[in-house]
């Protein structure tokens, strides 16, 4: 098993450089909406999404808000 990065091959490095850019865009995406969203279209409180981002979630926090996190606005289909 590598320890060091220079030991990993570099389709591993690709992907482990993919996969934190996808988390990264993901976490500016709920940053972003969790701004531009009022407070009672949030499920749960806007501190406690922002604060959870610190994890490192393998994108899952930011999924599980855009999935769970987000009220539907009223009146639309």
């Amino acid at each position: 098993m590598a320890r060091k990065w220079s030991e990993l091959s570099v389709r591993t490095r690709t992907l482990i450089g993919v996969g934190a850019a996808v988390e990264s865009g993901l976490k500016v995406a709920v940053l972003i909406d969790l701004s531009r969203r009022p407070a009672s279209q949030v499920r749960g409180s806007k501190l406690a999404w922002r604060l959870s981002l610190i994890v490192n979630s393998a994108g899952l926090i930011p999924l599980s808000y855009f999935f769970f996190g987000r009220r539907r606005e009223s009146g639309t289909q």
